[in-house]
């Protein structure tokens, strides 16, 4: 998908994640990831979840919360850009995050549930915006960022780490 985007429009470090959006149309790509993680997380067994294929790495469960959390954030991000709000935005420390987000506690129902309210509601945003907003670039962590970018980055993300939790945790 970096192809129908201009460089200014993202930080090279996220052309892995718009490369793996699912879909040109974010909202269809938005809407297809649903999907995607309901059906990969009711397969993890349950003793899985708490399982990090070394030391200091990340569990599943921690993982999936990652990709919620991120949801969350990029979102946010989008929504500010598309508002045209000029706010240099400050980049958040996903190793900061992931140790104080409760993660093991979580059985693998709630993230499915937490997951698809986060992803709605992210829908229910990109459906609003139109082709200007989705071109409006703002700042995040230092670097140009348009809405159009962080939709792509939503959907890639997950597939990335879904892909990461495949190979390298089952």
């Amino acid at each position: 998908m970096q192809s129908l985007l201009s460089k200014e429009e993202y930080n090279p470090y996220y052309g892995i994640f718009i490369d793996k959006a699912l879909k040109e149309d974010i909202v269809e790509g938005l809407q297809e990831g649903i999907a995607q993680f309901v059906d990969f997380v009711k397969v993890i067994p349950e003793e899985k979840m708490k399982y990090a294929y070394d030391h200091g790495k990340w569990t599943i469960a921690e993982v999936l919360q990652h990709i919620i959390d991120t949801e969350r954030i990029f979102s946010y991000r989008a929504l500010r850009f598309a508002r045209k709000d000029n706010s240099p935005l400050i980049g958040f420390d996903q190793d900061d995050y992931v140790p104080n987000s409760n993660a093991n506690n979580i059985g693998k129902q709630e993230f499915i549930e937490d997951f698809k309210a986060v992803r709605n509601s992210s829908i229910s945003l990109y459906k609003g915006f139109t082709s200007e907003m989705l071109a409006w670039i703002g700042e995040a962590s230092g670097s140009p960022m348009s809405a159009r970018a962080a939709g792509y980055i939503l959907s890639g993300h997950q597939t990335h780490h879904l892909e990461v939790i495949k190979e390298r945790y089952l």
